[in-house]
């Protein structure tokens, strides 16, 4: 049971901060800070729209979820996918070890710069919050 404790732990956290971001709306102003990088430049980041992503993911909304942040929303998946593997593992007495060539990284690196590039274009409105 001990060697579950760090997953189900890691899942406690993430569910309390959902289950906070689903009980206060990130759509109503003053519960949450303004992205900095919005605020003095008004270039939309990659995690931007991510509370509202979150939000509407907790209520069921996975259309308005993708809306919000694509990248955030395919990130939920991913997380619950690595969690899942990680419980597994552990279960059985392995540890989890993923090993990502640097290759993988820059892919992830170069996405991620292409998403938030997009977004801030007129043509790639539909990916802005």
């Amino acid at each position: 049971m001990r060697r579950l404790a760090t997953p189900i732990g890691i899942l406690a956290a993430v569910a309390g901060a959902f289950a906070y971001v689903g009980s206060v709306d990130p759509n109503d102003p003053g519960h949450y800070p303004v992205c900095p990088l919005l605020k003095l430049t008004g270039v939309l980041c990659p995690g931007c729209g991510g509370l509202r992503s979150a939000h509407a993911f907790i209520h069921g909304d996975l259309g308005a979820a993708l809306e919000a942040n694509a990248i955030a929303t395919v990130g939920y998946f991913l997380f619950a996918a690595v969690w899942g593997l990680w419980l597994v593992r552990a279960w059985r007495g392995q540890p989890l070890r993923i090993g990502l060539a640097p290759v993988w990284w820059w892919g992830v690196g170069t996405v991620l710069l292409i998403f938030t590039v997009v977004r801030n274009l007129p043509f790639g409105s539909a990916l802005a919050p």
